[in-house]
């Protein structure tokens, strides 16, 4: 299946932006109880993903 021009354009927007895809590897439970505290305090998954990220590595600083 070929891309949609909106697919080829919204990836485009991403890598110039320098957004990429993480993967990782969770129990199932973390993920589910990490998604219901992100919906319960108003947040996206990746916003606060970012930012624990961003605050573990000034830490390390």
């Amino acid at each position: 299946m070929m891309p949609t021009a909106q697919t080829k354009a919204t990836e485009k927007w991403q890598k110039k932006a320098g957004y990429m895809t993480k993967g990782f590897k969770l129990k199932r439970e973390l993920a589910d109880e990490f998604k219901e505290a992100c919906e319960k305090a108003g947040v996206s998954q990746a916003a606060q993903i970012s930012k624990m990220m961003r605050e573990f590595i000034d830490e390390q600083k």
